[in-house]
């Protein structure tokens, strides 16, 4: 589903006219310079979809609409509302001012110190503080302002919390009034569908039993998000939840079964990893399959007679500083995979997700755990020149060099747990996928040759003017 912008609609960073992107968590739409720097921020900061050439599920664009059009940008910009704010110098970003330094300066500012935000007065218990703001949460999503619950989000509020006394989460009582819009903003800071209540009750029963059936059937896309995601991904369908089928597992192109012993070794790994790592890992291949395709509009819809350059490419998953050096080594090392490695990957996930919820258990071993992690982070190395980039601590050790080439082996191979009830994708319709996926990396790689050579030209240039000028 595509937006239909309005004239007076414009960037929330810069003002700029015709916004094309909107930023889902924050709320606002941005144009395609300042989503630059959001795309450079990551998830953690920022959730962008191009307005146009995106798939929207119809309620959540609603709910980004709405919070634009009730200014939303105010709770990002509070202080710079201020009058005091011009005499202090500080001021928020136009569309003359340069994507580097000045736009993604303020665009930090905003979203990743919140600079501009209105701050409660300090308190000895912080906890306090966050707990009384999620149980004024608990209570406005029962109505139709989003604004201010996504006011008390950034302040600190937790979509997730457990009410004590009620016994309950804020989806609960959302999914229970029918607030649909209030839903999706709740699930976008991390509420989940399936959490039960003291009753034994989920979101989704409260929403069936209250007759809110599109609320209903929406939550159950919610909640298996990350898998249709990544199957949408892999062969462009997703699962039919209304008639029970909650899992597409596709096929490999290559029909070849001749699996190593490392190799199955090293998939059987994969599947005792306990249930918390599985889902970390299989978020941070969600993370990576949303940059790639984010990539890959950006390139589809940007003007390429300017120069692609490492200001507006967003070559691995950007740091986030809530996780481990180590695992993000891993996240950033997804985007080393090839398309044909990253497939496989997806869907031994998507496999061993279904198995996982049917209730077919492995052993979990710890060794095995760290082991798997350090396989599929040092499947592929990333080497950068740029002294910006974070160092990390290597993961890599002598006794994984077996297990390393085990994964890369797996990750090769077709999925032994491809399942065919579950409609599986025919070899053209993968291949389709596969072509347009090495068509996009190729596209990028044409580009970033394309600006090395203009770039060695204007340094050429330049010797010959300051020869010249020498003379």
């Amino acid at each position: 589903m595509s937006k239909r912008l309005r004239s007076s609609d414009v960037c929330a960073d810069c003002n700029g006219p015709d916004p094309s992107w909107a930023s889902v968590n924050r709320g606002t739409f941005i144009c395609d310079e300042c989503c630059s720097v959001h795309r450079s921020l990551g998830r953690h900061i920022s959730q962008v979809r191009h307005l146009k050439h995106t798939p929207w599920p119809p309620t959540l664009l609603q709910m980004v609409e709405t919070l634009y059009n009730n200014g939303a940008n105010s709770i990002w910009e509070h202080s710079l509302l201020d009058p005091a704010s011009l005499m202090s110098g500080r001021r928020k970003a136009n569309p003359q001012d340069k994507v580097h330094p000045n736009k993604a300066e303020f665009i930090r500012a905003k979203y990743q110190m919140l600079a501009f935000v209105h701050r409660l007065p300090c308190r000895d218990d912080d906890s306090v503080t966050a707990k009384d703001l999620s149980k004024q949460l608990h209570s406005s999503v029962r109505t139709g302002n989003l604004e201010t619950c996504l006011r008390l989000l950034s302040l600190g509020a937790q979509a997730s919390f457990f009410h004590p006394e009620k016994g309950n989460t804020p989806l609960h009582v959302a999914s229970k009034a029918g607030q649909i819009l209030q839903a999706e903003l709740l699930a976008v800071y991390g509420a989940d569908p399936g959490t039960q209540d003291s009753n034994g009750k989920t979101p989704v029963d409260y929403a069936r039993q209250g007759g809110h059936h599109e609320l209903a059937e929406r939550l159950v896309e919610i909640q298996y998000e990350l898998t249709d995601r990544l199957a949408f991904y892999l062969c462009g369908r997703k699962p039919d939840h209304k008639n029970g089928q909650h899992f597409i597992i596709p096929q490999m192109a290559d029909s070849s079964l001749d699996l190593s012993e490392l190799a199955k070794a090293a998939k059987k790994k994969l599947q005792s990893l306990s249930n918390h790592l599985f889902e970390e890992l299989a978020m941070d291949v969600y993370d990576e399959v949303d940059r790639r395709e984010t990539d890959a509009v950006w390139l589809a819809t940007q003007n390429h007679s300017a120069l692609v350059t490492e200001t507006t490419v967003v070559p691995f998953l950007p740091v986030n500083p809530e996780y481990s050096s180590t695992r993000n080594q891993g996240r950033q090392k997804l985007a080393r995979f090839n398309a044909h490695e990253f497939a496989t990957l997806v869907i031994d996930i998507l496999s061993d997700a279904k198995r996982r919820q049917q209730g077919s258990p492995l052993s979990s071993s710890k060794d095995n755990v760290e082991l798997v992690l350090k396989a599929i982070s040092n499947q592929h190395s990333i080497e950068s020149e740029d002294n910006d980039q974070p160092d990390y601590d290597s993961v890599a050790s002598d006794e994984d060099a077996d297990l390393e080439a085990a994964a890369s082996k797996a990750h090769r191979q077709k999925s032994l747990d491809s399942d065919l009830s579950d409609g599986p994708v025919t070899v053209q319709e993968f291949m389709e996928v596969k072509n347009a996926l090495v068509a996009s990396e190729a596209k990028i790689q044409q580009l970033m040759k394309v600006n090395n050579n203009l770039s060695d030209e204007l340094r050429i240039m330049q010797k010959k003017l300051l020869g010249k000028d020498a003379n």
